[in-house]
């Protein structure tokens, strides 16, 4: 009997034991994660007010960010497949360690930039080199990870592990304004070897305790397996509305600093600080969400999707509507609580949707949708920042609102 190899899930090769994610393992996947969110937001706070500080303008400061993204979206969607055949462990160790020297290579770039060596266009390539090539190996980090834990969790404790392992990222939105706003004293570069530091701490720590459990293997390798696809219909209504969630959330996102500097008048540090501020609003209120209705909610991840793309919807007009801070932290928070729910829906539905022996390439594509909405979102909001101030806001609302009306317009599947 033959099967078609783009639906059917390749058969074990030999009996699969109950899958099993210990409380330390899921612990020090956390943990990885974890300092790349801390890196991350750390750089999203300080390269606004870091990029004029080298003479570079909106569109230039988001093009960073989007070009690196591009980079990021295509190698995510590797990295998920060399995991099927390397093992998830030393994707995520690549990953790691990657970030970490990264890192410390795109703070060098803006120490020449800052210090005069280099200025202007030079200047401008080099740091979107060092960005793009850090983005190629610190891709590999999620990927990874997600799947490490979709092999070794159950099927009805999907959404839940994945949520648990999401709210890293949020934990690390929350920490990382903190140590921005601290560390930024000491100067703008600052916060980037910190986020260094914790990378390849948490490179360590995973090389030492997390166990190889390479259930892939147990799938027959002499079988091709069939790339997945974005638009496989599967999968195609879950990344779909990824790229537009991080579409209309990044081109907010990366003009927030713009706007909060020339709205309220406040110095590069004081940016960092205001923007920090905002972000970990945003980050703590989708922690709450991931520990909570994540954690709770049983039925279909479509309407769970629905409900975070709706929370999204209201924040970005909040945001577009208001010029007040107070206001704008309460339209963060709208976002995160969507982002609380979406976001782990989204990966548990991927996840689910496809067989056992394609989940790293699932949780590669899930990887890379987030990086291909920052591809376009930055750029499309600085220009209409340059524009009028409140239109990036305003049109990150209505790509959120198409992806609100489009959630309902596909059929979900679940296998």
């Amino acid at each position: 009997m033959t099967s078609s190899p783009h639906h059917a899930p390749l058969e074990p090769t030999s009996e699969v034991a109950e899958p099993f994610l210990s409380g330390s393992q899921l612990l020090v996947l956390t943990l990885g994660l974890l300092s790349i969110a801390v890196g991350q937001s750390l750089i999203f706070a300080i390269l606004p007010p870091l990029g004029r500080s080298v003479g570079f303008d909106e569109i230039q400061i988001n093009t960073i960010i989007s070009a690196s993204a591009a980079v990021f979206t295509i190698s995510s969607a590797y990295w998920g497949r060399v995991s099927d055949r390397i093992g998830r462990k030393p994707v995520i160790l690549i990953g790691l360690i990657g970030y970490a020297v990264g890192t410390l290579v795109f703070a060098g770039t803006f120490f020449i930039g800052i210090n005069g060596i280099l200025a202007g266009l030079p200047l401008f390539i080099l740091i979107i080199i060092t960005r793009c090539l850090s983005a190629i190996t610190m891709s590999a980090a999620n990927p990874g990870s997600l799947a490490y834990a979709a092999d070794n969790s159950l099927r009805v404790k999907r959404t839940q592990t994945i949520a648990r392992l999401s709210a890293a990222s949020s934990i690390g939105l929350i920490v990382g304004p903190i140590f921005a706003g601290l560390v930024a004293g000491w100067g703008l570069l600052a916060p980037m070897y910190v986020a260094a530091l914790f990378a390849a701490a948490a490179a360590l720590l995973i090389a030492i305790k997390l166990p190889a459990k390479d259930s892939h293997r147990l799938y027959d390798r002499a079988v091709p397996l069939q790339k997945l696809r974005l638009l496989d219909p599967r999968v195609r209504l879950y990344l779909l509305c990824s790229v537009g969630v991080f579409t209309g959330f990044s081109g907010l996102q990366q003009t927030l600093g713009f706007r909060l500097q020339d709205s309220l008048g406040l110095s590069g540090i004081e940016t960092a600080r205001y923007t920090g501020m905002c972000l970990m609003a945003c980050a703590f209120s989708t922690f709450v969400m991931q520990m909570t209705v994540a954690q709770r909610f049983a039925a279909s991840p479509i309407y769970l999707i629905r409900a975070g793309v709706f929370g999204l919807v209201v924040g970005a007009i909040i945001i577009s509507a208001v010029d007040s801070f107070t206001d704008i932290l309460i339209g963060m928070a709208f976002m995160g609580a969507g982002l609380g729910m979406a976001v782990p829906a989204i990966a548990s539905a991927v996840s689910l949707a496809v067989s056992g022996a394609e989940q790293g390439g699932a949780a590669g594509l899930v990887t890379a949708c987030p990086g291909a909405g920052f591809i376009a979102g930055p750029v499309l909001a600085g220009m209409l920042y340059k524009v009028q101030p409140e239109f990036a806001a305003i049109g990150a609302a209505s790509v959120l609102v198409m992806v609100f009306a489009f959630s309902f317009t596909q059929r979900a599947y679940i296998r």
